[in-house]
């Protein structure tokens, strides 16, 4: 009797767990929340990774991918429990490891973008086999958001990815406003520079390079592959992507200036992570029905860097 109670009450506790809300943070709490996973916890993820199975409402998983020097830990404070409290199964994983990523915490996304890439085919793998599903949709934040593209188009990811996201994607790769550019007036430095960036363990920085050879095999025979739904959502004051307009794809679902919904607000490139109507402009792309008339409600900007 008294075992069958423990059950129950243990039971009870689950359910209970289950179905509460999660504090979602935004703004300096989401910012300190997100520093400190860096540093001390870059495998937490509120609301994810948690042997989740996908209900008939949601039936897609959904596996969040970070951005360049961070992790699931610190780009996801935000959205992984804004998405577990509007009942998403949610999954995330660290990739792109080199020699660089634990001199800080875990500082990841600095690896080749196409090993990253194999990382993410086995992980959507094994999301897939352990929730059942078919696809996933995939929301990914700055490179996080273009190193998909390479899973869908080259490795055989077209036929799992339902839908597509990219936060302030480098999908058309960055002059860094106009720094690399710059850059490349010196001597040699077309060479020295990615070969430097190459040897100190961050290949995945020239990669992301606007007209790189890695941007030119990815998006030398269109923007998009058949299959998957890609949808772009960006920010004018962008200082990473520049301009701000190479997020964008040709033959994109949708391409989101947020700016246009919310003109005020001042939303930068990094903290797209925890911008409020960013975020709600996801979850509308994740719907059954999207609505291509939305409007976020401005409110809870995020970081203007």
């Amino acid at each position: 009797m008294l075992l069958a109670a423990s059950v129950m009450v243990a039971l009870a506790a689950m359910t209970a767990t289950a179905g509460a809300s999660l504090y979602v943070p935004y703004g300096g709490e989401a910012v300190a929340e997100a520093a400190w996973n860096e540093t001390w916890n870059p495998t937490a993820l509120s609301g994810g990774n948690n042997n989740c199975k996908p209900s008939a409402a949601h039936p897609y998983p959904v596996v969040l991918v970070h951005a360049t020097f961070a992790d699931e830990g610190s780009n996801f404070v935000t959205l992984a429990p804004l998405l577990a409290n509007n009942g998403y199964c949610v999954y995330s994983f660290n990739y792109g490891k080199t020699i660089l990523s634990g001199l800080l915490g875990s500082i990841d996304g600095l690896g080749n973008i196409e090993r990253s890439a194999e990382e993410l085919s086995s992980f959507v793998s094994k999301v897939l086999s352990k929730t059942g599903a078919t696809q996933v949709d995939i929301v990914g934040h700055s490179q996080g958001g273009m190193m998909p593209g390479y899973y869908v188009r080259f490795l055989g990811g077209a036929s799992k990815v339902h839908n597509l996201i990219g936060l302030s994607p480098s999908n058309h790769g960055t002059t860094v406003s106009g720094l690399t550019t710059q850059i490349e007036k010196f001597p040699f430095a077309t060479l020295l520079v990615p070969t430097f960036l190459f040897v100190i363990g961050a290949p995945s920085l020239p990669q992301q390079e606007a007209g790189s050879a890695f941007e030119k095999k990815l998006f030398g025979s269109g923007d998009t592959v058949a299959g998957p739904r890609y949808v772009v959502i960006q920010t004018t004051h962008d200082e990473v992507v520049t301009p701000y307009a190479n997020a964008f794809l040709n033959g994109a679902a949708a391409n989101i200036t947020i700016q246009k919904q919310c003109p005020s607000d001042p939303v930068g490139h990094v903290g797209m992570f925890e911008d409020s109507p960013v975020l709600q402009n996801v979850l509308n792309q994740l719907s059954a029905s999207p609505n291509g008339s939305f409007q976020a409600s401005c409110t809870k900007y995020g970081l203007g860097v």
